[in-house]
């Protein structure tokens, strides 16, 4: 890697623990030059302002997280219900990038900034687009594959368990605590029992 591309994905790497622990809008440019030990010229060579930098965290940190962790796992061929909790539990209890303190990356970006950046809307937007429709495929193919009832509507089993996902993120980040997940999970398993 040249070390043009290493001090962009180190300035990245950094402003995104800083964002993911303290905000976006709280989290200042002279906050991440501070952290990452670069110019504010080697800043501005690699961004034009903080939202391109922020659309950089999301396109270039984000996407390829969540096609590892989130959508890799449910492109399986296993059980599907088994694949979606199994995914769940992993997030939740033994995920090390997601921290029970500061909930939901993807989630915290969401009701931060989607309301008045619309670049950002669609970034996160295509982001959560991308795992609902990994999950709604993988229910699909239950259906065809006879281990799902045929009149489950993969739709919306797929935003049920994902409401829940971002919900329980949050009733984390107030406890902070992994207990408060366990309920969830429970209940999220006897939910897909009902969809075989």
């Amino acid at each position: 890697m040249k070390k043009a591309e290493a001090t962009r994905l180190t300035i990245l790497e950094k402003a995104f623990e800083l964002i993911y622990m303290q905000g976006y809008q709280t989290t200042s440019i002279d906050d991440i030059i501070a952290t990452t030990k670069v110019t504010k010229g080697a800043f501005y060579y690699h961004f034009k302002n903080k939202d391109e930098m922020g659309l950089s965290i999301i396109n270039d940190l984000l996407k390829p997280t969540l096609a590892g962790s989130f959508i890799g796992p449910l492109q399986t061929d296993a059980d599907p219900l088994t694949a979606i909790y199994n995914l769940m539990h992993n997030l939740l209890m033994e995920n090390e990038f997601l921290k029970v303190e500061y909930g939901c990356p993807a989630a915290n970006l969401t009701h931060e900034m989607t309301s008045w950046n619309a670049d950002f809307n669609k970034a996160l937007n295509e982001l959560t687009r991308q795992w609902i429709d990994a999950m709604i495929d993988l229910i699909e193919r239950g259906k065809t594959d006879g281990l799902i009832r045929k009149d489950v509507n993969a739709r919306q089993a797929t935003m049920f368990v994902m409401s829940g996902y971002w919900g329980i993120r949050n009733f984390g980040k107030l406890e902070r605590s992994k207990e408060v997940y366990l309920p969830y999970l429970n209940e999220l398993k006897n939910y897909l029992e009902t969809l075989r």
